[in-house]
């Protein structure tokens, strides 16, 4: 079913106000989602929950939504009444028992209507659902090297218009790399699942694309509004679809390669991936053609390559091949490992710095890929511009390889994809729509290149800021690991908040951020900006002021006004903040102390632990509560008073929920987390049940994906979280890179004026 729910619609005495306030207007295209009835077996009989979909709700009550109230059918027979919750259990019901739901409505003189039941449910025997997957086979790397397979990062959306959810799951090898370690990886999948375990569908991404959190971003959404989902993500020569009927594989489909590609002789099997020898060519085929490069005819860089080295001269130019090839070696094995011994180009192999790289929309039912572009912006180089060569530690292909992926409702109703490049230095966004046939750029924000006197010394580049004449160069270095979608100025349409800097919905900048270095620092007195960071979190942290709030770590150290910060979403204004004076790692925020007003915010208490320990729990206003907090991998919202609770566990660790003032409220035996010590399940969202959250993480073997869901009974009757528009857009980013939980668009926490949760007024189809 095709259709969309208006946002807003208040009930009368509701204030309005900026960042998801009751009142908010706009008609947003979501999901036409079924019940979402969930069984699971409890100590108590048989938990059950289910959806209060957002076009149900007609206002608000002291503890939650208005609504129908909802029956209860045990094998046919009704068993109760629900009214001011969806969650029930059933004491006398059995692993065998059936159930369904109904809502109820009051027609003329009170008359009860009961709407169309759901479709029937048994209850998972164990309390946990697991999905079966389809491993990949074992592969060997160009260099001799083995790996295998595990479950990593997982999107939801309703693939088929049937009005429940499937999931899209990328598959890691066991050498998959950050941009900045070099080597071979093994090829990246995609898969579709019904939760079943029925098999849509394999991408495998090919070898032209590298295996790593930064590299492949997956947005799974309906972006046509035709009510079945699509995934974009970036291709290259080799990418296929393997579709599947009856677990099977039933046919095969490569991405198309664009005329012009095919032309200059690129096909499915070509291979772009560098070895050792290879990179030493490309740097002999740049220090040719140095003299040739606009920066050097312009003046900007040094005019031969000794003198940006600092070294004597020896050579003429244009350098002969010879000549090149000699200051190669010179750069190889004494210039580059002088600068630091971590410096080993000699062994620079396994990236893809050359060939075409894509952007591909394909049908999330059929997995057919519908349309492929260019992405855009295209590398340039290998990271020369990006500054991977001017630091000490010479990273080729990191800076320029670091991508992001988001969805924003960019005009209040229609789902817009976000796709970025870069955030170190130079940060380019583009916003695409997709309308059933074809993609179209709606607004591309590039901060452009920073400007460097020398790409391989970064001391000759400081003091480069950003002009004045354009302001989409404040973008620099600003960036994160991930993106957020929100309506920050209450203007009923999505920004963009890119880490320390936030972008209007038309692409143009709203603001970036920066304050005073404070004593202590490496230049007290002067203004900073805040920098990258690892950690973001977007929504209404403090409900005692108007609109959304931005929680942040930032990595600078002492050259950054803050360690952790919060920020006005609307201004970008610091309210709060922790100067460290180091790489603050992690940050994470929810209502951990209920008795405590607002969400509690939290941080790493130093750098480059194998482990960070959370540090200094603060309030909504800065007022420090405790000196430690809760854990920093995941939040999950799984008690039902509201409150929040951490996702615990990494590596080989078992996964745990913690709830800071109960303990351990559930330990996942047989599973793993994922992405090293960051500990992230494969996705934490609100996709069945009630409004509180799954926990979706792999078993330990990667046989399966294990949906675990609350089993306590909530008195809170709110609706289905997808159905707000900035909580479902931050589940489709929840994939991207270093995974961030997913948040609303108002306050939800234990003590909800519900007053102010906006009112999702009615459908259209």
């Amino acid at each position: 079913m095709v259709g969309a729910l208006a946002v807003g619609g208040g009930p009368a005495g509701a204030q309005p106000g900026p960042g998801g306030d009751a009142g908010s207007a706009g008609n947003v295209q979501l999901e036409h989602l079924d019940r979402g009835l969930v069984a699971a077996s409890a100590g108590e009989g048989i938990f059950l929950s289910w959806r209060l979909l957002g076009e149900e709700v007609t206002g608000h009550t002291e503890t939650g939504m208005a609504g129908p109230d909802f029956v209860v059918y045990r094998d046919g027979r009704r068993v109760a009444t629900v009214t001011d919750s969806t969650s029930y259990v059933d004491a006398d019901g059995g692993a065998a028992s059936r159930y369904a739901v109904a809502p109820v409505t009051r027609g003329e003189a009170g008359a009860e209507r009961i709407g169309q039941r759901s479709a029937p449910v048994t209850a998972w025997s164990d309390g946990h659902l697991d999905v079966p997957l389809n491993k990949p086979a074992d592969g060997v790397t160009p260099a001799g090297e083995s790996y295998t397979y595990s479950a990593n990062d997982a999107s939801a959306a309703d693939l088929d218009g049937d009005g429940a959810l499937e999931i899209v799951l990328k598959w890691d090898p066991s050498n998959s790399k950050d941009v900045s370690q070099k080597g071979y990886t093994g090829n990246a999948y995609l898969d579709a699942y019904e939760l079943d375990g029925t098999q849509l569908w394999r991408i495998d991404l090919g070898v032209n694309v590298r295996a790593g959190a930064h590299y492949t971003q997956f947005p799974v959404y309906d972006f046509d509004g035709d009510g079945r989902a699509e995934v974009m993500v970036k291709t290259a020569p080799g990418t296929k679809v393997t579709t599947y009927r009856g677990g099977r594989p039933a046919g095969e489909r490569y991405v198309p390669i664009s005329r012009e590609d095919r032309r200059a002789g690129v096909t499915n099997e070509s291979d772009f991936r560098w070895s050792a020898a290879d990179y030493a060519d490309h740097l002999v085929e740049l220090f040719q053609g140095w003299t040739d490069e606009p920066e050097v005819r312009g003046g900007q860089w040094p005019a031969t390559l000794e003198e940006a080295f600092g070294i004597t001269p020896r050579y003429a130019y244009p350098l002969s091949q010879g000549d090149a090839r000699d200051l190669v070696d010179y750069y190889i094995d004494e210039w580059a490992p002088a600068r630091s011994d971590r410096n080993d180009l000699r062994t620079f192999a396994g990236f893809v710095q050359t060939g075409p790289e894509y952007l591909t929309v394909f049908d999330g039912r059929s997995g057919r890929p519908l349309e492929t572009v260019d992405y855009e912006p295209g590398r340039t180089d290998d990271g020369l511009r990006w500054g991977d060569y001017e630091w000490t530690r010479i990273e080729p292909g990191n800076r320029v390889d670091r991508f992001l992926s988001g969805v924003a409702y960019l005009d209040g109703e229609h789902p817009s994809a976000i796709f970025a490049r870069g955030y170190y230095t130079r940060a380019a966004i583009v916003a695409y729509d997709w309308d059933g046939r074809s993609l179209t750029t709606r607004w591309v924000a590039d901060s452009g290149f920073r400007p460097m006197k020398n790409p391989f010394l970064d001391s000759e580049n400081k003091g480069v800021r950003p002009d004045p004449d354009d302001e989409l160069t404040q973008l620099w270095g600003q960036g994160f690991h991930s993106l957020s979608a929100a309506d920050v100025d209450g203007d009923g349409r999505h920004e963009i908040v890119y880490g320390a800097a936030t972008l209007d919905d038309d692409g143009t900048l709203l603001y970036s951020s920066s304050d005073v270095l404070p004593e202590g620092s490496s230049d007290p007195g002067a203004v900073k900006n805040l920098g990258h960071g690892d950690a973001m979190h977007v929504t209404d942290v403090d409900p005692s002021r108007p609109g959304l709030e931005i929680w942040t770590c930032h990595e600078g150290g002492a050259g950054v006004p803050y360690g952790s910060v919060l920020r006005d979403a609307a201004t970008g204004e610091a309210l709060f903040g922790v100067y460290s004076g180091v790489d603050t790692g992690r940050a994470l925020l929810g209502d951990v102390r209920p008795d405590v007003p607002g969400l509690e915010v939290w941080r790493s208490a130093r750098a480059g632990d194998d482990r960070p320990q959370a540090a200094g729990l603060l309030s909504a206003t800065g007022e420090r509560i405790e000196e430690t907090g809760p854990g920093l991998n995941q939040s999950i919202r799984w008690a039902g008073d509201g409150t929040t609770q951490v996702v615990s566990g990494d590596r080989e660790q078992t996964p745990t929920i913690e709830d800071w003032t109960r303990g351990t409220v559930l330990t996942a035996e047989g599973t793993r987390t994922n992405n090293y010590w960051k500990g992230n399940p494969s996705l934490v969202a609100d996709i069945l049940g009630d409004w509180r959250e799954e926990l979706v993480t792999p078993t330990a073997d990667s046989s399966a994906l294990r949906v675990y869901t609350s089993t306590e009974v909530s008195g809170i009757k709110m609706y289905t979280l997808l159905h707000d528009p900035q909580y479902r857009a931050e589940v489709a980013r929840q994939q991207t890179t270093y995974n961030q939980p997913s948040h609303p668009g108002f306050y939800l926490a234990s003590d909800t004026d519900w007053s102010r949760v906006p009112v999702p007024a009615g459908s259209r189809g």
